[in-house]
């Protein structure tokens, strides 16, 4: 079965074909830049992704006369985005007369890591990602038990806040991976939060606040001048890296022992940090996306929409959901 994967849940205008949820025999990704607003802007992404959409699609399907199935992510992402991908998915659905399925963005990128991987379960399931940072565990591909989640930022987002405070670019992630290389994780003591009474889940807010302080001040705020050398920044950005990672390496690793897990399924932007896949090795496997697969892409999509599809497509009426409560993954 060839599947042809939509994806505009942010700022990603992406589309790839994928033979039987694991063949990539197209993957085009049209990425957008909002460095500019420090983050991204909905209203721009929804207009680039009209613009976007058809030529990606067109270039996806260069070579391939037909495909069987359209998969799209239907959430959770920006509401104006989620719209263009998905109402491009149905017109397109009509005009070929095939069917469509929309599915969990946030799932894409646990199956991202599954995808030309072994499957070994029972797994624990790893996002980390600039929305979303939880833990599940994984009894089969649709079949998960939520262990863990944050209560305030995703890992990716504190990395994106501090990089800020930092006067680092956006994205943070790999700005702060790069000055953290430079810089003593040691020199200062960061501490992550954490939930009484849930082992399992995380919080990266207090964590900010530490950093913040240390870099403007503990009166400062976000615009305030920093206090710090160019040397102690680096410290900051190592020190937080290293707290942040291994806090959630720590806890992915306790979950996976105690639920008894034979191997680790990390998915989302922040998989690509070599600190994060470096704290990750242990006692079991762990498998990360192959290159391109770790940021929002439309293989993903394509992958996981085979596995899910079971011999009908959604409705036409089906809406976009810029939420998707974890409890919803369980099954």
């Amino acid at each position: 079965m060839l599947v042809l994967g939509i994806e505009t849940t942010c700022d990603e205008t992406a589309c790839s074909v994928v033979r039987d949820g694991e063949e990539i025999l197209s993957n085009i990704i049209a990425s957008q830049s909002h460095e500019a607003y420090g983050g991204v802007y909905p209203e721009m992404a929804a207009r680039q992704h009209v613009d976007l959409i058809i030529p990606v699609v067109k270039q996806a399907m260069e070579g391939i006369d037909k495909v069987d199935l359209i998969a799209v992510a239907k959430g959770p992402g920006l509401i104006g985005p989620l719209l263009i991908g998905l109402n491009a998915a149905k017109a397109l659905s009509l005009g070929w007369e095939i069917p469509f399925v929309g599915v969990n963005h946030v799932e894409a990128h646990l199956y991202a890591a599954m995808m030309k991987a072994p499957k070994i379960f029972p797994a624990l399931g790893v996002v980390a990602s600039g929305g979303h940072t939880f833990l599940v565990k994984i009894r089969d591909v649709g079949h998960y038990e939520v262990v863990g989640t944050t209560v305030d930022d995703a890992v990716g987002e504190a990395f994106d806040k501090v990089a800020t405070l930092l006067g680092l670019p956006y994205p943070g992630g790999p700005h702060i991976e790069k000055l953290a290389k430079r810089g003593n994780p040691e020199r200062f003591l960061f501490r992550a939060g954490r939930i009484k009474g849930r082992p399992y889940d995380f919080s990266f807010s207090g964590l900010k606040t530490n950093v913040l302080y240390q870099v403007k001040g503990q009166n400062g705020n976000r615009k305030s001048e920093a206090l710090i050398s160019e040397e102690e920044k680096a410290d900051v950005a190592a020190s937080f890296q290293e707290t942040a990672l291994s806090d959630v390496a720590r806890k992915a690793k306790k979950a996976a022992l105690e639920w008894e897990c034979r191997a680790l399924y990390v998915g989302g932007g922040v998989s690509q940090n070599q600190r994060l896949r470096e704290l990750l090795e242990g006692d079991v496997p762990v498998f990360f996306p192959s290159k391109g697969l770790c940021l929002d892409n439309a293989a993903m999509i394509a992958g996981l929409g085979y596995q899910v599809y079971r011999g009908q497509g959604d409705p036409l009426d089906l809406e976009p959901q810029t939420r998707i409560p974890l409890s919803s993954m369980r099954g």
